[in-house]
């Protein structure tokens, strides 16, 4: 049933676009208010947020640090391009409701352990603004990996799409692979910790603090975390089952164990779940969707049954995360 989503042509695929700076710390909160401000403000020239000579003073970043937030914004799915008005070259930025939802309601500065597991599926899922973000996630299966060995792959893997004419892009270099590559591991590697300097360095991107990539030894190898996640929620589990189960397979009635799994951008794939923590979830899920889900084990397959994906509203599945932490606070 494995299939590759580069190799769908629905997806554009990209391999460049953040100018070698991963995600910040601010930069998807500073992004969406920006847009949602000139919206309210009834300019509705959204795409000058990053195109104007402004702009630099507006973020207080160089130019090619507007540029890399405005890739951001759009690849962890807070903003979107609409489609274009009649008579107009490209449509206008606009804010997301998972970036409502996320920003403007419940975890602005991303402190929420929940919001940065749903930036990272956002990034991971499908292929599209970071192609090699859900090609590494989703793809690619070594024990233990560096940077050179992950440009080599990824090389590999472009050439393939070129012979079979899924990908026509020419542009893509050498220099622009490593480039990828190395912006993949600074999103998630979290360097080691021995002084001021390396301690901002350290705190780069927010996704490190997720542990999906971890050193090998001393040297500059490195593996993919795969296991239990006590800090990701059953409800963002659940959020990027049901994206997988809509988007992917919207006729099927059940999945397994296996299938959610290892299957290409389903949460087990994303999240580096094995399968038991897989099962461990779905055992849930019944409860967490009132029955519109649900989880039998009863003949010794572990499977999963869509009973009425309909009735799930998703977003507010995260939103129950939020409210229970402000619940907690209060109390």
């Amino acid at each position: 049933m494995a299939r590759s989503l580069l190799d769908d042509e629905q997806y554009k695929l990209q391999f460049a676009g953040h100018e070698t700076f991963p995600l910040r710390y601010g930069w998807l909160n500073k992004a969406y208010d920006q847009v949602s401000h000139v919206l309210s403000e009834g300019n509705g020239d959204t795409n000058s947020v990053f195109n104007d000579e402004s702009a630099i003073s507006l973020f207080g970043v160089g130019k090619n640090m507007v540029v890399s937030m405005r890739h951001w914004a759009l690849a962890a799915g807070v903003i979107h391009m609409a489609e274009a008005d009649e008579g107009a070259r490209i449509g206008r930025l606009m804010p997301t409701d998972f970036g409502k939802m996320l920003l403007e309601e419940s975890d602005p500065y991303l402190e929420h352990p929940a919001s940065l597991w749903l930036i990272h599926w956002h990034l991971a899922s499908r292929p599209g603004r970071a192609t090699t973000w859900y090609w590494a996630f989703n793809e690619l299966n070594e024990p233990s990996i560096d940077r050179e060995l992950l440009t080599d792959r990824l090389s590999r893997r472009i050439a393939a799409l070129r012979e079979s004419g899924r990908m026509k892009e020419s542009r893509i270099t050498d220099t622009t692979i490593r480039r990828d590559v190395e912006c993949f591991v600074r999103t998630y590697l979290a360097r080691p910790v021995s002084g001021r300097a390396v301690q901002e360095d350290n705190l780069e991107s927010p996704l490190s603090e997720l542990a999906l990539l971890q050193p090998v030894g001393v040297g500059s190898a490195f593996r993919f975390r795969r296991g239990p996640k006590p800090t990701l929620s059953d409800e963002v589990f659940l959020f990027g089952l049901l994206a997988f189960w809509r988007q992917l397979y919207p006729t099927r009635r059940e999945f397994s164990v296996e299938a959610i799994t290892h299957e290409p951008g389903g949460p087990g794939r994303v999240f580096l779940l094995d399968e038991e923590s897989v099962a461990d979830r779905l055992a849930s899920a019944a409860d967490l969707t009132g029955g519109a889900i649900r989880w039998d084990e009863s003949t010794g397959m572990r499977q999963v049954y869509a009973h009425d994906l309909d009735a799930i509203v998703p977003l507010d599945l995260l939103r129950g995360i939020y409210r229970r932490t402000l619940t907690a606070r209060a109390a």
